[in-house]
């Protein structure tokens, strides 16, 4: 029976923080690369030109029903195929990304629509175009109503970032690997990792808790 053995973390304390500090990296870009995305993608959806209403549900009902993983496969292996390999951390980051955004545009597409129509006419008739009353007169309002909604796909996609252990992506998870192929010793090794996602997570958890009390309060 194995025995838990804190210096496992002691003495590998050099890996296990890179691969924290890579973990935090990958999940910046890629929580402002899928709000980007996703917010585009929003906007496609409800657009009154049917290409565009067309990509955006197409993107979304094909990605959000495929594993995450495969979508990481997509970019790792698929630009390989064409003579431009991408490494593990850049096709993990693009997959989490695009895999994320599918999320985030239903979310922030249930915000738009939730905002009073009036809003959008009234600021037709003062003479914005369309792009300009989605960025700002609409997208305000829409992002504010579903922020902890967002803020809880950001906590997903930080666990999720675990998924570039797959592809030798150089973060907490693909650390431990290497960690629990030297020690043998797997429950000491991923407990600490788990320690290390709480760090993450929890006070993202507090933050989207603490948004969804002021909004209610102010609404």
């Amino acid at each position: 029976m194995e025995k838990f053995n804190v210096h496992v973390v002691i003495n590998n304390w050099d890996r296990y923080w890179e691969g924290f500090i890579n973990t935090i990296q990958v999940s910046l870009m890629a929580l402002v690369g899928c709000f980007i995305l996703g917010t585009i993608i929003a906007i496609f959806r409800i657009s009154p030109v049917r290409p565009l209403n067309w990509i955006g549900t197409v993107y979304v009902e094909f990605i959000r029903n495929i594993p995450l993983l495969l979508v990481v496969f997509f970019f790792y292996l698929g630009p390989a195929s064409l003579g431009v390999p991408l490494d593990g951390f850049v096709s993990g980051t693009l997959g989490l990304i695009v895999y994320t955004a599918s999320f985030i545009a239903e979310a922030i597409r249930a915000g738009i629509q939730s905002v009073p129509r009036g809003q959008s006419e009234a600021a037709r008739s003062s003479g914005l175009s369309y792009v300009q009353t989605m960025l700002y007169v609409i997208l305000p309002q829409a992002i504010k109503i579903v922020l902890p909604a967002v803020g809880n796909q950001f906590i997903n996609l930080v666990k999720n970032s675990s998924i570039l252990a797959v592809v030798a992506g150089m973060d907490l998870m693909y650390f431990a690997d290497l960690i629990n192929s030297d020690t043998f010793l797997p429950v000491t090794v991923y407990t600490f990792v788990a320690l290390f996602y709480l760090v993450l997570t929890v006070p993202l958890s507090f933050a989207v808790h603490y948004m969804e009390r002021r909004f209610a309060k102010s609404s």
